[in-house]
C-alpha cells in the first residue's frame, strides 16, 4: 500500500495510532475527540510496587521499570509475553567501547517507584555501578505512554543510556527504517543482535511492531539532533529492543546520559496507520509543507535513473531513442580533470565531459555531476583552513575517512606528512559540515562548476555520513544539523540547484530531491538473504513529495544477483534504475535492463 491508497483508506475510518484517523492532517488529540467515543481519561497506579498504566488505546504493566504487559484496546492483543524481571535490567548504561553496565538489584541495588500524579510516575535505581531516574507519563490526547530514561556514574566513558524493552513475542516482525524499510521477524538473522544509530543507520526515530492484527510502535518526537540508537536482540524465544539516548562527543570524561522520551502506542491493522501520525509529526515539526513548495516540479516527472553514467554521448542517443529524455536523471561521476575521488574539492570539468553534459541538457536529460559533501583531499589547499575541523571518532578519536590502492582499504594517515603526500592513495577526510568556512568552500566550487556546465542539478556524496563525533559541536551544531545546513546551501546556490545525496534519513530527505539508496548491508555485493529486505518501502511512505530514491550499483541484469538488486530497489519504492558501461546496454538491453525502461514507459 503507498501512502495515497493509505490516505484513501484511512478517509473511510481507518484507525491511526490507536485513534481514528479522517485525513492526514488532523491532529491526534481531533481524532480521539471527533472519531471515537472513548474516554480520554488516562491514568498510572501504584500496586504493590507495580505500576499499572492505562490510556485510551492501550493498557500496560511495568514492574521495576520494565514492560511485563502492553495491551490494545481495540483488538485485545497483548505484545509482551512472559518476562522474568529479576533477569531483566530496564536500564543500562554504554560506554564508548560498547561495554554495558546494569543498573538494577543485581548487586546491592535498590529500585523505588513512586506515583507523581495521575499521569506521571518515576522509577529510581540505585546500583553497585551507576544510578538512573525512568520518568514514566501519560498523554490522554494521544494515548501515549511516555518512557523517558536517565543514568549516570562516577566512571567516565559513558556514551548512551539503554531503556530495554524485552519479552516480545516470537510472532512480531519489525518495521523499521534501515535501509529504506525492513520488515522481517525478530529472530531473523539480519537483524537479530544488531546495533543501528541514527540517522546513518536508524534512518528515523521509530520502530513498528507488526502482529497478524494491528502492532505497536515506540517512536521519538526529536528535533534537536538528539544522537540515538536502536538495539535488536533475540534471547529464550522472545525478542527485545534497546533504546539508547546518546551523550554527545567527546565523551572521555561524560558520566551521564538520558534524557529523551519515549513514545509507545498500539495501532489496530498494520505499519502505514503509526507510519503515518510520525510524518504527521516529521512535516510539522521541521516545517516541511514550506520545503516542499520549494521543490521543482520536474523532480515529479522522473521516472528512469542511470547510475555512473559513463560520459560517452552514445549512451545520451541510445536513451534518447528509448525514452523521453525529461524523464531520466544521469548521475555523472567521472567528468573533471582530476581523477574520481581525487583532489576534492576541485571541481573542474574535463572537455570531454562539458561537451557531454552540455548535449545531455540540449535533449532535456536532467544531468547530474557527482560532488562530495564532506570529504575532502587533504593535499587540496584548502586543507589548511579545514584542517583542525576532520570528524574524529568518538571511541578512539581517530582521524575519519578513508584511503584505496589497489583494491584495499588503508584508513586515513595519522601522519600529517603522510597525509599531505599520498593523493594517488586517494586519502580523503572528512571535514565537519557544521564549519561555515568549509561550506564557503565547497559552495563556491559547485556553484562555479554548475554556472560552467549549465546545469540544475548536483549530487553531493557521503550526505548520509552524520553520526556522533569526538568533537561533535562544531559552530554549535553537530554533523546531523551541519549536513541539514550544508544541503540547503547547496541548493540556494546561484538560481537554485535540486540537490541529490548518498542514502536518505529523515534529515538528509529535507533538502535532498533524489538520495541514492544502499540495500541492505549490500553496498557493492549483497548479503545472503537480501531478498527478505523487499517489500517494506517505509522511507518512501513518510518522505514522500520532498525525495525520491534512486539505485546505488551493479544494477545491470547481467546476473540474478543483479536482478535481484535492481528488484529490491522498485520494491523499496526507488525510481527504476540501471547502471551501464555503454551505449549498447541500451539499444540491446538484456531483459532486466528492458524491464526498468518499460516500466519508466508505463
Amino acid at each position: 500500500m503507498d501512502r495515497r491508497d493509505f490516505l484513501k483508506a484511512a478517509g473511510s475510518g481507518m484507525v491511526l495510532g490507536g485513534v481514528a484517523s479522517t485525513s492526514a492532517g488532523s491532529s491526534p488529540s481531533a481524532a480521539l475527540q471527533e472519531g471515537t467515543s472513548r474516554s480520554l481519561e488516562a491514568s498510572i497506579q501504584l500496586r504493590d510496587g507495580v505500576l499499572h498504566i492505562d490510556t485510551p488505546t492501550q493498557t500496560a504493566v511495568m514492574e521495576k521499570g520494565v514492560l511485563t504487559s502492553l495491551k490494545s484496546k481495540q483488538t485485545g492483543e497483548a505484545f509482551i509475553g512472559e518476562v522474568d524481571v529479576a533477569a531483566c535490567a530496564a536500564l543500562q548504561l554504554v560506554y564508548r567501547d560498547g561495554q554495558t553496565v546494569s543498573v538494577d538489584e543485581s548487586k546491592f541495588g535498590t529500585i523505588q517507584t513512586r506515583i507523581l500524579s495521575k499521569h506521571r510516575a518515576e522509577v529510581v535505581f540505585h546500583s553497585w555501578d551507576a544510578d538512573g531516574v525512568l520518568n514514566v507519563s501519560v498523554e490522554p490526547e494521544t494515548g501515549d505512554i511516555l518512557v523517558e530514561p536517565a543514568a549516570y556514574s562516577s566512571r567516565g566513558g559513558v556514551l548512551a543510556c539503554r531503556w530495554n524493552l524485552p519479552g516480545l513475542r516470537s510472532d512480531l516482525r519489525l518495521v523499521a527504517p534501515f535501509f529504506q524499510g525492513v520488515k522481517l521477524p525478530l529472530d531473523d538473522s539480519l537483524i537479530k543482535d544488531s546495533h543501528w544509530e541514527w540517522p546513518f543507520a536508524w534512518e528515523a526515530g521509530l520502530a513498528i511492531l507488526q502482529a497478524d492484527r494491528g502492532g505497536f510502535w515506540v517512536h521519538t518526537q526529536d528535533n534537536r539532533y538528539r544522537y540515538k540508537a536502536l538495539y535488536v536482540g533475540w534471547a529464550k524465544n522472545a525478542g527485545r529492543l534497546g533504546f539508547d539516548t546518546q551523550a554527545y562527543g567527546p565523551v572521555d570524561d561524560n558520566l551521564s546520559a538520558g534524557g529523551l522520551p519515549w513514545r509507545i502506542n498500539v495501532f489496530a491493522k498494520d505499519w502505514h496507520e503509526p507510519a503515518e501520525r510520525y510524518r504527521r509529526w516529521l512535516w510539522k515539526a521541521y516545517d516541511l509543507q514550506a520545503e516542499q513548495i520549494r521543490r521543482v516540479p520536474w523532480v515529479r516527472d522522473v521516472r528512469f535513473a542511470v547510475s555512473w553514467c559513463p560520459t560517452d554521448e552514445a549512451v545520451l542517443d541510445a536513451l534518447a531513442e528509448k525514452l523521453d529524455p525529461k524523464t531520466v536523471l544521469l548521475h555523472i561521476p567521472n567528468w573533471r580533470t582530476d581523477p574520481y575521488d581525487e583532489n576534492y574539492p576541485a571541481y573542474v570539468a574535463a572537455d570531454r565531459a562539458r561537451a557531454f553534459i552540455g548535449k545531455g541538457r540540449a535533449l532535456g536529460f536532467h544531468m547530474m555531476p557527482h560532488f562530495n559533501s564532506i570529504d575532502m583531499d587533504p593535499s587540496h589547499p584548502a586543507y589548511a583552513c579545514v584542517r583542525d575541523f576532520q570528524y574524529r571518532g568518538i571511541q578512539r578519536r581517530d582521524l575519519r575517512g578513508w584511503s584505496w590502492y589497489q583494491g584495499r582499504g588503508l584508513g586515513v594517515p595519522e601522519s600529517n606528512a603522510a597525509r599531505l603526500a599520498n593523493r594517488d592513495k586517494k586519502v580523503m577526510v572528512k571535514v565537519h559540515p557544521g564549519l561555515s568556512m568549509w561550506r564557503s568552500i565547497l559552495g563556491r566550487a559547485i556553484l562555479d562548476a554548475t554556472n560552467d556546465l549549465g546545469t540544475d542539478v548536483a549530487f553531493i556524496d557521503v550526505t548520509l555520513v552524520t553520526h556522533n563525533l569526538h568533537n561533535c559541536f562544531v559552530e554549535a551544531v553537530t554533523p546531523t544539523e551541519g549536513m541539514q545546513k550544508l544541503i540547503a546551501h547547496v541548493a540556494a546556490l546561484g538560481s537554485g540547484l535540486v540537490v541529490g545525496g548518498e542514502g536518505l534519513n529523515e534529515i538528509t530527505m529535507q533538502g535532498q530531491s533524489f538520495g541514492q539508496a544502499h540495500l541492505f548491508r549490500s553496498w557493492h555485493e549483497s548479503v545472503e538473504g537480501l531478498e527478505r529486505t523487499g517489500g517494506c518501502d517505509l522511507n518512501a511512505f513518510l518522505f514522500e513529495g520532498l525525495c525520491r530514491t534512486f539505485g546505488y550499483a551493479n544494477l545491470g541484469g547481467r546476473n540474478a544477483d543483479q536482478e535481484l538488486r535492481m528488484r529490491m530497489h522498485l520494491e523499496h519504492g526507488a525510481i527504476p534504475t540501471v547502471t551501464i558501461s555503454s551505449a549498447r546496454e541500451i539499444v540491446s538491453p538484456n531483459a532486466a535492463v528492458r524491464q526498468m525502461m518499460d516500466r519508466a514507459k508505463g
